[in-house]
This record gives structure tokens, C-alpha cells and sequence, in this order.
């Protein structure tokens, strides 16, 4: 039988990056912590944390942290039936990607964050790496843009963000006065959310035929300043229609290849807990997403 006590002082040393901040948070003192860890290490016969800066779980860490979460959600759930009274709020760790975040998710679930006492712990990442997130047990559930579920969990889907290529009037006039070339599209600056991000590529290969052979990028991980710097003439790049159509509209950014949509099909996954808390939750993210993005068969 675990002691999850021991088991807490793990969580805590990986989720607050060292034993020192894991100690203030448990208010014992950090020799205590290192104590609980080694213990728990000795119980289960295998090492559960890499000592690195930060501390990182190894693999059977991270099998235990997962099922420590779930443990702990349905903990939370128990509490209300049992009599006890809940302490504070109720964390949900939440794995979405960045444009995601600026856009549709607060909206969607603003509502639901009005009425019930959970606070959002979000992990950002590419709509394509959530899920890693979701399989290792960092969060409970997570915006992908994958579609198979992950064993022991379940999937719903949200909707469609559709990218586009959008530039500055002016930004256009200057690099592309003689048409969109994959000539001028080797010179042209690029902005480029990170570098896993490839919808760029796939657009223009689309609209030209091939790829350039290189793109003259630079890269902004920052979905609230993208459009800005796009709508600014600094460079083209990929925004989803929520960001881009207001400017759009305004004349301060036009689509360079019109009729070319990169589309990331979005949806919900999550661990598959009878925990009323995560179950409210999907339900309220759900409907909320399903009335701002785009939904196709």
C-alpha cells in the first residue's frame, strides 16, 4: 500500500522544480522532503526522480505521479459525499496549445470557471505534443489535434481552427510585387510560431506546387503578439481566422494565398475517471468550444 504522503513530497519536488520550493509548499523543511522521497523510493525498490536541475521523474516516476493524480481527482470528488468540507479550490491541469489559449478556451469555459471553485494549472504546448502531457500524467486532459484515444482515456472532438497566410498590404506590395513565386517566398520574412510548427510549409506547397528550398524565418512563440507583428508589416505568417478576421476586415491584413487553409481539427481528451469534477469540466469545454469553432463532419 503506498503512502501518499511520500508520494505528495515527489509530486511537489517535480511540480515545483526543487526540493526548497516543494518544502515551503508542504511547510516542512526541505531535509523532510528529501527524507520522504527516499523513503518511498526504498518502498517501491526503484528510483523515481533523476536529481537534476530541475528534478525530472524517471519513467516509473512518472507511472506513479500519474496514478497519484487520479487518485488525488477522485480524492477531491469523494470529499463533498463524505461530509468533509473542500479546502480551497479544486486544481485541473490542463494541457493546450497556444493559439488555442488566445483565442476560443477562456471564452468557452468562462462561464463554468464563474460557478465552480476549480483553478486551471495549463501547460502550453503544439496541439501535436499535448498529448505527451496527457500519457506521461502531467495534466488530466488535454486540446489535441489528434483523433485516436489514448488507452485508458476518452476523446471528444471541439472543432476546426482554420490557418490562413496572412500579410501587411504594404508588406505584400514590397516582396511580392511580381506575384507569389516560390522565388519570393525564399526572401520574404517568414514568422514562424516555433520550431515544430510546419503548417506554413504545407500551405505554400499547396498554393506553389512545391516547398521553397528554405524559409527566411523568424520565429515568435507568442500567440497575443503574432497577429500584431504580421498585421504590422515586420512579416507573413499562419493565424487562425479567429485572430485574423477583425484585421482582416479593417483592411490591415490581406491572405496571400487565397483559397489555401491549413485546418487543425481540434479535440478534448482525457483520463477516463468517474471524477465529477473532470466530467463537469469536459462538459462545460464541450459546448463552449462547439459554439465558437468551426464543426464539420
Amino acid at each position: 500500500m503506498l503512502d501518499y504522503k511520500l508520494v505528495e513530497a515527489l509530486a511537489r519536488v517535480v511540480g515545483e522544480g526543487g526540493f526548497d520550493k516543494a518544502a515551503q509548499v508542504l511547510h516542512v523543511t526541505q531535509g523532510a522532503v528529501s527524507q520522504r522521497v527516499k523513503l518511498l523510493e526504498e518502498q517501491v525498490g526503484c528510483v523515481l526522480m533523476v536529481r537534476a536541475a530541475p528534478p525530472r521523474p524517471t519513467a516509473a516516476g512518472r507511472e506513479l505521479l500519474k496514478h497519484y493524480r487520479q487518485v488525488k481527482q477522485l480524492e477531491d470528488d469523494l470529499n463533498p459525499a463524505l461530509g468533509r468540507q473542500t479546502q480551497g479550490y479544486a486544481s485541473m491541469p490542463v494541457g493546450i496549445n497556444a493559439d488555442s489559449l488566445a483565442t476560443w478556451f477562456f471564452p468557452a469555459i468562462g462561464g463554468y470557471l464563474d460557478r465552480e471553485s476549480v483553478l486551471l494549472d495549463l501547460s502550453v504546448d503544439d496541439q501535436a505534443e499535448t498529448l505527451k502531457l496527457l500519457k506521461n500524467g502531467d495534466v488530466l486532459g488535454c486540446v489535441s489535434d489528434r483523433a485516436a484515444p489514448v488507452q485508458g482515456c476518452r476523446v471528444e472532438y471541439l472543432g476546426d481552427m482554420d490557418y490562413k497566410l496572412y500579410c501587411n498590404p504594404s508588406y505584400k506590395k514590397k516582396w511580392f510585387k511580381d506575384g507569389v513565386t516560390l522565388r519570393a517566398m525564399e526572401v520574404a520574412p517568414m514568422l514562424i510560431f516555433n520550431r515544430k510548427d510546419v503548417m506554413h510549409g504545407v500551405v505554400v506547397k499547396d498554393a506553389l506546387g512545391a516547398e521553397p528550398s528554405r524559409f527566411n524565418g523568424f520565429y515568435l512563440p507568442s500567440s497575443e503578439k503574432f497577429a500584431q507583428a504580421i498585421a504590422s508589416g515586420w512579416a507573413c505568417g499562419m493565424l487562425p481566422d479567429q485572430q485574423a478576421d477583425g484585421l482582416a476586415r479593417r483592411g490591415e491584413l490581406v491572405d496571400l494565398l487565397p483559397g489555401h487553409v491549413f485546418t487543425v481539427r481540434l479535440h478534448w481528451h482525457c483520463w477516463n475517471l468517474e471524477s465529477a469534477t473532470l466530467l463537469s469540466f469536459t462538459r462545460a469545454l464541450v459546448n463552449g468550444a462547439r459554439g465558437l469553432l468551426a464543426q464539420r463532419p
